[in-house]
């Protein structure tokens, strides 16, 4: 009688759910998440995946990066005018929630990553606008940062590498880490994109309009490695961004379907090579059309589990979370929801 085997799974988390009210005529894509979340339950339903609720980001976890007042005023409604339009959403009770969620998934996802799962996945995140005292750009807390700090007050990291591929320079986490040698920096971006002002990374790449999938594969696969090994870094965050696609409406690169998707094997293979916990979020996307966007994280989200399913073939199982007396603050979540058609 042969024992039984366990059947890899890759820990998603997910807040698409605590959905920001907004008028009809906004143009951010808030519809993708659900989208997304619901292509990825298909691979759960196949065994492949496992979906988590996260818990929200703690007062605890927004004070190790964003200042008391600005947490302040973002929780209890007292936001300026000035600082909602700069942010491009307006208040709401609803709108904190999914902020500290969606910083929550990235604190489970690396956490997850760093205990023994290797890569994990934030079927939302990258927040990379948001600095110590404002929001900005669609962002309210830097998930990224807040993660972070988040795992090495836990003791679980001590040296974090933030791998920003989003089409926009991540102007926040550039700014929150520019005194804090222990987080090193690293965005590959469009030189002519939001934001105007961008404090400097550890290191940025500013790509010029046009770019192709050739010469953005060039220049990740001349930096990532060097950047690696400049920083030592004990776990990578790495931000999945959608809008370097040809087709996004507010980036200036020309980045295929294809290319991204081989921008983000790139990335995984050179963690695997590196030895890289790693934890993945979705960041920007805006093409016209949401399918793509959706399409784009799909893409990421699977090019992750054929990661995770080599990185862990030869490793013996470890399933916290098949254990509830020992499961870790990240695994401590609400059944997955059915969701209504």
């Amino acid at each position: 009688m042969h024992a039984p085997t366990h059947t890899p799974l890759m820990f998603a988390f997910y807040c698409h759910h605590f959905v920001l009210p907004l008028p009809p005529e906004h143009r951010f894509p808030m519809d993708k998440y659900r989208r997304l979340y619901e292509r990825v339950r298909g691979l759960e339903q196949t065994g492949r995946v496992r979906l988590r609720e996260p818990q929200p980001a703690t007062y605890e976890d927004l004070l190790r990066v964003h200042c008391p007042d600005y947490v302040a005023r973002m929780l209890e409604g007292r936001a300026s005018e000035a600082e909602l339009r700069r942010i491009g959403f307006p208040w709401s009770a609803a709108m904190v929630e999914r902020s500290r969620r969606s910083s929550g998934g990235t604190i489970g996802a690396l956490s997850a990553a760093l205990e023994g799962e290797g890569v994990a996945v934030n079927l939302a995140g990258g927040t990379h606008h948001a600095a110590r005292d404002r929001g900005g750009g669609y962002c309210v807390f830097n998930d990224s940062v807040v993660a972070a700090r988040h795992v090495q007050a836990r003791g679980l990291a001590d040296r974090l590498l933030v791998v920003d591929l989003d089409v926009h320079q991540g102007d926040g986490t550039a700014a929150l880490c520019a005194d804090d040698p222990s987080i090193h920096t690293f965005s590959i971006h469009a030189a002519r994109n939001y934001p105007a002002v961008k404090p400097p990374s550890d290191l940025d790449v500013a790509l010029p309009d046009g770019t192709d999938d050739a010469a953005y594969l060039d220049a990740l696969d001349h930096h990532l490695p060097r950047v690696i090994a400049a920083s030592r870094p004990d776990a990578v965050i790495y931000l999945a961004g959608a809008d370097p696609f040809e087709g996004d409406r507010l980036g200036f690169l020309r980045l295929s379907k294809a290319g991204l998707l081989e921008r983000d094997r790139r990335v995984l293979d050179t963690c695997r090579r590196h030895g890289l916990p790693l934890s993945i979020s979705m960041a920007g996307g805006y093409a016209p059309e949401v399918e793509d966007i959706v399409d784009i994280h799909f893409a990421t989200v699977g090019a992750a589990l054929e990661h995770w399913g080599s990185a862990t073939a030869a490793r013996p199982s470890r399933r916290a979370c098949d254990d509830p007396a020992s499961a870790p603050a990240w695994a401590e979540t609400a059944p997955t929801p059915s969701i209504a058609s």
